[in-house]
This record gives structure tokens, C-alpha cells and sequence, in this order.
């Protein structure tokens, strides 16, 4: 009988050691705060949301100033991780990342698996092809069409057009690289990073972007299933970010002035 009671306390003290150490991992806004750094995965090659600079060699973009100012707000230090589409949840279900803040486009299938911040930007898919080619989306239902591996942009193809051939890529240069070979007669990714891409190509006269859109998105910041506080704070700094002004001047630095440039940047805070 005693032995039945002992086995019984030491079972029962050993799980209370388990639901504790349960309820510390599920704090992750804790943690971060007690390591003293936000690991936030970001693209590096992926212009203007992220790459690397030639100068500095340091990832820079917009999504950089954005996790800069995350990890302002949780009063620690910044450890950017480079990703890209496809490795984007992985590395933040594997716990190698803290949060995403990637162009990433929020969907139900994704919603899924992670949470998502309020949208801090707006965007839509759209085509860049040679100049001299058709204006008009449906022209290029029963082509070769690059994309990015992983994005909504390459779901969005097959959905739209069920008969063009949809070759993925690891990023978007190498789709532009495929595109000026003529393996691929256009490319789609988000307005913004298109506009990036060809703003800086030396041969930007070659080719152009389609007016229409293939599909309007929004993008938020990834965060792990079950981390309230932690999503909290990053709605919350998202929030102060929009009202006070600087979420505008970071768009300005990456995209030009919005009075330059209608595409609509962020979320209605009044709407949420």
C-alpha cells in the first residue's frame, strides 16, 4: 500500500514538472524577453522587403525596418534569420524563429497552422513580361508562367489559369533570370517586389508590368499557434506604428511616396 502511494506522489510530482515546463514554453513573450533577443525570419533576396545590401553586407528592406522596430518594442535585440517562401513556417514551427516577417501573405490555409498579426501592408499579384508582349492576363492562360516555390502567387496560377505551365523558383532573381532566357514567357509576384525588381535591372526597358491584378493580398506578421502575448504585443506595436506615422516613412523609404505611388500600403485602423 505504502509503495502504491509513493509510485502514485512521484507520478503525480513528475507530471506537475511537465505541465510547469508546458506552461513556461507556452509563454513565448516570456522567453524572448529572459534571452534578451526576437529571432524573426526575413528574406534576403527578395527586393525591397529584404536583401542583402552590397555595402554593408546586411540584410536591409522593408520588412527589416518593421522587425527592427518589433524588437524595439520588446526591448531586446534583433537576430534576423534569411529565409525564403518555402522555408518560411518551417523555420518558425521548428522554433529557429521566433516570428516571420516576410512578404507573407495571410491565408486560411495557413491560418491553419500559425497565427497572424493585423495586415501591415497591402498588396496584389501581378505579371511582369518583355515589353513587346500581350497586355491583357488571359493571353497568358496556356503559357510558361515563373513563380515563386511556395507563395500564393504560385497557387493563384494554378487556380487561374489550369492549362499554363507554372515553373517555381527558388526566389524571384532567379524567375527573372529565367525569364530573360525565354524559358518562361512571364513571372508574377506582388506588385511592390516587381516594381523593386525592375526598378533596379539594368535592362528594365525590356519588359513591363501588367496593369491588372491576378489576385489582392494581405501580408502579416507570422506568429506560433498558442503565443496570445506575444501576438498581442506585435498587433499592439503594429498599431502604434500606423497611427504614429512611421509605418508611412518606412513605406516611403522602400516605395517612394504614397502620393506617387496609390497601391495601398497598410490596414484601416478603424476597421479593426
Amino acid at each position: 500500500m505504502a509503495t502504491s502511494f509513493f509510485r502514485v506522489k512521484k507520478t503525480l510530482l513528475a507530471l506537475g514538472i511537465l505541465l510547469a515546463a508546458g506552461h513556461a514554453q507556452a509563454d513565448q513573450l516570456a522567453d524572448i524577453k529572459a534571452a534578451g533577443v526576437v529571432k524573426i525570419a526575413t528574406f534576403d533576396a527578395n527586393p525591397p522587403f529584404g536583401s542583402v545590401d552590397p555595402q554593408s553586407h546586411k540584410i536591409v528592406g522593408y520588412d527589416v525596418d518593421f522587425a527592427e522596430a518589433l524588437a524595439k518594442s520588446l526591448g531586446v535585440k534583433l537576430e534576423l534569420i534569411a529565409t525564403n517562401p518555402a522555408n518560411r513556417i518551417p523555420l518558425l514551427q521548428s522554433g529557429k524563429a521566433d516570428l516571420i516577417v516576410a512578404d507573407i501573405t495571410i491565408t486560411p490555409e495557413r491560418a491553419q497552422v500559425i497565427d497572424f498579426s493585423l495586415p501591415y501592408f497591402v498588396t496584389g499579384q501581378q505579371f511582369l513580361v518583355p515589353a513587346a508582349s500581350p497586355d491583357k492576363l488571359d493571353a497568358y492562360s496556356r503559357a510558361r508562367i515563373g513563380a515563386v516555390k511556395g507563395t500564393t502567387g504560385e497557387q493563384a496560377l494554378h487556380q487561374r489559369f489550369p492549362h499554363a505551365r507554372v515553373l517555381a523558383y527558388d526566389d524571384i532573381p532567379l524567375a527573372l533570370t529565367a525569364l530573360r532566357n525565354g524559358n518562361v514567357q512571364a513571372i508574377t509576384q506582388d506588385s511592390t517586389i516587381l516594381a523593386g525588381l525592375l526598378g533596379g535591372a539594368p535592362d528594365k526597358a525590356s519588359f513591363k508590368i501588367l496593369p491588372d491584378l491576378l489576385s489582392k493580398e494581405e501580408i502579416g506578421v507570422g506568429v506560433k499557434k498558442g503565443e496570445p502575448a506575444l501576438l498581442k504585443a506585435v498587433n499592439d506595436e503594429l498599431l502604434r506604428l500606423e497611427s504614429s506615422g512611421q509605418a508611412a516613412q518606412i513605406y516611403d523609404v522602400w516605395f517612394g511616396p504614397q502620393t506617387k505611388n496609390p497601391q495601398p500600403r497598410g490596414f484601416n485602423i478603424e476597421a479593426k
